[in-house]
């Protein structure tokens, strides 16, 4: 009897002991599964933010780009709207100029034209104001341009009081081309040259400027004898191959003259720095 006893003993704590591991087993993975769910829904958010902030940068790149090509293309047209304007104002100032100053040429039977030419509204040709309107359109956009390549931006006497006498002082030399008289025509060219050079001095000083107006000097002149040569019009007295020899002088002081007018027209363009 002991030995049942005891064995039926034995056997009811063996059972409640694999109980025991039985339920300390079922409780440890419900404690295991109870973290995974704890765990689970921080986990989300995490990778939610995480993926909000790896499309962030895509987004910001994408709205850089499209505002940066708005401003470009914005810019773009400030700048054609802007060229525009300035050759509209180089063609009516170089037509206008045209008209007084032939006209005076003619008056002093300096520049002699066709009869017909003569009896018309304004005592000149009517291709005289286009074609002196488009190259002075012209000059004027390229000494701005030049600078801008050069890297040099003009700063000598940047404002309009400067630019008005300039003009006034162009006028003078062509008006004095005109009434002044001397023994010989070289005497009033080299006057003439004088003058033109020291109207380069006072309001330009650039080596740009005087360049271009040396190269118009020498291309309108050029054009100057080829339509003489071709009986267009045509010069009293001439000594310079059909031409007066002070033409170019008249010429160069142009040049610079439409060259002021249009660096003053593009003062609100921004300039290339100096390379120094």
């Amino acid at each position: 009897m002991p030995r049942l006893e005891n064995r039926g003993w034995s056997c009811s704590c063996t059972a409640r002991g694999r109980h025991k591991t039985q339920t300390g087993d079922t409780a440890a993975g419900m404690a295991a599964k109870g973290s995974e769910m704890l765990n689970s829904p921080a986990s989300s958010p995490s990778l939610t933010l995480a993926g909000n902030g790896a499309r962030t940068p895509s987004t910001s790149s994408a709205s850089s780009s499209s505002t940066s090509s708005t401003s470009t293309t914005s810019t773009t047209l400030n700048l054609s709207q802007h060229l525009v304007q300035r050759s509209v104002v180089l063609f009516v100032v170089g037509a206008f100029m045209a008209l007084v100053l032939n006209l005076l040429q003619i008056q002093r039977n300096v520049t002699l034209f066709p009869d017909e030419v003569i009896s018309t509204l304004f005592s000149s040709a009517w291709w005289v104001p286009p074609c002196c309107g488009t190259a002075a359109a012209v000059v004027g956009l390229l000494y701005p341009c030049i600078d801008s390549h050069l890297g040099e931006p003009h700063k000598f006497k940047r404002e309009w009081a400067s630019v008005m006498r300039c003009i006034a002082v162009f006028v003078g030399i062509n008006h004095a081309s005109a009434k002044l008289d001397f023994a010989n025509n070289v005497q009033l060219s080299l006057t003439l040259a004088a003058l033109s050079l020291g109207l380069w001095w006072t309001f330009d000083r650039s080596r740009s400027g005087l360049g271009l107006g040396i190269t118009i000097a020498f291309v309108a002149t050029l054009i100057t004898q080829f339509l003489v040569y071709n009986g267009v019009y045509q010069y009293t007295s001439p000594d310079f191959l059909y031409i007066r020899s002070w033409l170019p002088c008249i010429f160069f002081s142009g040049g610079v003259t439409v060259g002021n007018i249009g660096r003053q027209l593009a003062m609100g363009i921004p300039e290339k720095p100096h390379a120094d």
